[in-house]
This record gives structure tokens, sequence and C-alpha cells, in this order.
């Protein structure tokens, strides 16, 4: 059986090391609170700074049209960071901010639920009314408006990744553009979205045609895929591959639900990270190196209550850092805050 998960992983472009490496987790502490609720994280080099960034909101994690979007800098590999940029998108929830370098560029994509000029209930929550918005900067210091992504009408966009001078997204939404109450769980589906320019986006395949969720993707030299997807309706996260033209999709279920998936390649291995709740120690960031068809952890972050959602950067081959948001922290007063956090890890060279 392990032969023929190896044969499965060579045969996608991915080799995972079977012995993964030791990793020290360090340097933690908190890089940004301002009294809001501050989430869903992500990181990336750019123009040899670092960019961190995350979604702030006043009135909390729901919907709400006072949420936007902070991009902060650091010059000096993550020591200070300096804010550089914040955008909001009218009558929208602007959340879940990811990044990509794409064309010379950097990119921030954002999904907005429509809320109207107050808050709304999550009953009247609608993925149909989903719409992707973008900025970029071609410097990291002037950035563009929100610029609305067409052909992403209806669709709750995640994640970006770029390969061959082509731009991806995932995209969920719901099958035919369902009209009904929230609660879509299973019915769900994940979209590959292409583009050529970072604004204007097509199909390119279905890849969870049920229970689609949250899906970050990784591609390698050949265009082979492999794609940590997060599972509709609380089951185990998908271990998920294809190979160009992305026509046909493996899928194997993990021994455990992510939330938020992170999924990046770091020297030979590939590191895994997100939520990950057990009845013992409730939720938890949790960071994982996937071996075969499955995930090891090796480092649970500080975090618990309402977490996870990590960003990574290499600083090089043995260091890197990681963000995520946690509330497992109290103020002077005694009250929860959601703030945002750094770690760095150190992994041991192979010989």
């Amino acid at each position: 059986m392990r032969a023929l998960l190896l044969l499965v992983s060579v045969a996608c472009g991915f080799v995972s090391a079977s012995e993964p490496p030791a990793v020290t987790v360090g340097n933690i502490r908190r890089v940004f609170h301002n009294g809001e609720h501050n989430a869903f994280t992500d990181l990336v080099r750019f123009r040899d700074k670092l960019y961190l960034t995350f979604r702030s909101c006043p009135d909390g994690h729901m919907v709400f049209n006072t949420a936007s979007v902070i991009i902060m800098c650091s010059s000096d590999e993550g020591a200070t960071w300096q804010q550089v940029h914040r955008f909001s998108v009218k009558d929208r929830d602007t959340r879940d901010p990811h990044f990509l370098v794409f064309k010379d560029r950097l990119f921030v994509y954002a999904g907005t639920w429509y809320s109207g000029p107050g808050k709304i209930e999550p009953k009247d929550y609608d993925m149909n009314k989903m719409l992707g918005f973008a900025v970029s900067s071609d410097d990291g210091v002037k950035w563009t408006d929100p610029t609305m992504l067409e052909g992403t009408f209806g669709l709750y966009i995640w994640r970006a990744a770029e390969f061959g001078g082509k731009a991806y997204l995932c995209g969920r939404r719901k099958p035919g553009y369902d009209i009904g109450p929230k609660g879509e769980g299973e019915k769900v589906q994940s979209l590959m979205l292409e583009s050529d320019d970072g604004l204007i986006w097509k199909k390119r395949a279905f890849f969870q045609e049920t229970g689609g969720d949250e899906t970050a993707f990784l591609f390698e030299q050949d265009g082979s895929v492999l794609a940590i997807g997060r599972h509709g309706g609380g089951k185990n996260a998908q271990l998920i591959r294809s190979k160009p033209p992305y026509t046909e999709w493996i899928r194997k279920s993990l021994e455990r639900a992510i939330g938020g998936p992170l999924v990046v390649k770091w020297g030979d291995s590939i590191l895994v990270g997100g939520r990950h709740t057990t009845k013992e120690n409730g939720a938890k960031t949790s960071l994982c190196w996937l071996v075969g068809d499955q995930v090891q952890e090796f480092a649970e972050l500080p975090s618990g209550g309402d977490n996870s959602y990590p960003g990574f950067v290499a600083l090089s081959p043995t260091r890197a850092l990681v963000s995520w948001y946690s509330s497992h922290e109290k103020d002077a007063d005694g009250k929860t805050i959601t703030a945002i956090y750094l770690a760095e890890l150190s992994r041991q060279q192979r010989p």
C-alpha cells in the first residue's frame, strides 16, 4: 500500500520525503491588535520586502460592511511592520485576503459578502451575491482602488496561485446558483478559476462537485497541482491532485478536518497548515508535513477559540515565518481579543 501511495505522488509530480525534517518554533509574538476583530492572514515576499495582510472589523467575525483589509510591510525580515494600505468595498464585507505575485505586480484578492448599508443576519447571507475584488501594486507603496473581478459574481473566491503565465483561484458556488436558505454545506461546488491578467476570470475545472470549501493550490514545475481542500459540512479535509489539462482529479480524505488550509513547498517537503479541532484541546492552529497521503503534525501554535488561516513565507532553506490569527488572549480589562501573530520556524538541513 505504501508503494502505491508513493507511485500516485510521483505520477502527479510530487514526492514527499519519508522522514520529514524536525522543526523548532520560536520568536512567537503578537504583531497586530487594534481593538478590532483581526483575522484571515497571508504572507508573501515581493521586491525584497515581506508583506502581511488580514481582515480587520470593529464589529466582529461575521458579515459587516465595516470590514476592511489591512496590508503591512516589513523591510527587516519580519522584525518590524508598517501599515502601507487599507481598503474596503461599499456595502460589502471584505474578507479572506490572499496575495499573489503575478506579472511583476503584487495582487491582494478578497472575497466579499453583500451586506448592504448595515448588519444582516446570518440567515440572510447569500452566496449568490458574493463578488471578488482585488487591489494591486507594482511597488508595494501605491495601490489601485478595489477592482471588481469579472467572472466572480456568485463565487466565494479564496487562495490564489500562479503557473505558466496564468493566475488561478479557488471559487466556490451553489450548483446552478440555487436560490434557498443558508446552510448549503454538501451542495457547494469548488471550481478552479483561471485568468490571463489577474482581473478577468473563467472556469477552468470543477475539482469538488459536492462539499466544496476553502482550497489551497500548489503547482509543481510540470504543471501538476496538489490541493488541500476543506470539506463542507465539517468533514475531514481532502488531498486533491490533478495534472494538465486538469480534467481528471484524484481525491483522498485526510484524517482530520482543516480550517483555512495552507499548502506550500519548503525545500524538499510539503507543509500543510490550518485549524485542527479536537474534543480535548478545542480549536488550534496546527502545522504539519505531508508524508505520503497523510499529514504529520509538527507544531501546534499558541491559539484558541476563533483562530487559524495561516500564511507562510520562506526566509531561507532552513528559516521561515508563519502568520495566523487567534483569540486566546485577553486585554488588560479581561476582554478576549482577536489578534495577528507571527512565529519563526527553523528546520534541520538535510545532509
